[in-house]
């Protein structure tokens, strides 16, 4: 089973932000979603999660429509995090990821809803402020913080909108390897935002770009990480370098 996208089309008044796109997505594997900025990324990464609906087409997770499986089923399947967060709650680390367990717990927490809290905050290195308040964090924190609460939600599929936001390259860095580790050895399916080609390349599996709401073009990295294609994407000059196994694109201009 997979996620499936159908002629999946958007409009916001005259402009179709994203454009009969169709695709499926990999299981297990992690895909980045890369374009300039109006390409319809996030767009169509909340139509896939049920936040938006399509005017046009269909998305099916596990050969099921999203719009005709109730709430609490897709929870328990897929969980997303959005670019910007906007709770005005004070609350703890451990208890803004302790959120990721609701669809489970309903809010009463059991001793497995516990364990995987424990396990997340600690895969996001937040062990030594567990107990601060979410709004005296660093913006870097505060992001692995949203992460650990996707994390805990325990779901298959994990949507992630942008997110090395805010983040120092050490914890981009840690971020990426840690989803890396969800698809090698736990074979969750991961789907990201993201705006830095390399970091697509270096850590994804397959990349699908788009350009002005429309699917350009979609397959593995080796073959999305070519000079001709990302200039058909960002419509620049952008030399490709091997660097330790990876392509490197040098999008720097001297």
């Amino acid at each position: 089973m997979a996620i499936e996208i159908r002629n999946v089309s958007k409009v916001y008044g005259n402009k179709k932000v994203v454009d009969n796109v169709s695709l499926t997505i990999p299981q297990g594997k992690i895909t980045s979603f890369i374009g300039p900025n109006g390409a319809g990324k996030s767009t169509l990464l909340a139509i896939i999660s049920r936040l938006l609906m399509a005017d046009d087409g269909k998305v099916c997770l596990n050969g099921r429509l999203i719009h005709e499986q109730n709430s609490e089923d897709v929870a328990r399947q897929l969980s997303i995090l959005k670019q910007s967060n906007h709770i005005s709650l004070r609350l703890t680390v451990e208890e803004l990821v302790a959120f990721g367990r609701f669809p489970y717990s309903k809010g009463n927490l059991t001793k497995t809803d516990r364990t995987f809290i424990n396990n997340a905050i600690d895969y996001m290195d937040l062990n030594e402020i567990r107990s601060q308040y979410i709004d005296t964090l660093s913006g870097g924190q505060r992001q692995r913080a949203y992460i650990a609460m996707t994390l805990a939600q325990d779901t298959d599929y994990i949507l992630l909108d942008e997110p090395l936001n805010n983040l120092d390259m050490k914890h981009s860095v840690q971020i990426m390897q840690i989803l890396r580790k969800l698809t090698n050895e736990l074979n969750k399916t991961v789907v990201i935002v993201i705006h830095d080609i390399n970091f697509a390349s270096c850590y994804s599996d397959y990349i699908v770009a788009m350009r002005e709401g429309k699917l350009v073009c979609q397959g593995k990295v080796a073959d999305i990480m070519q000079e001709a294609v990302l200039h058909q994407i960002y419509d620049m000059k952008i030399p490709i370098r091997e660097i330790g196994n990876h392509k490197i694109g040098v999008y720097f201009r001297t």
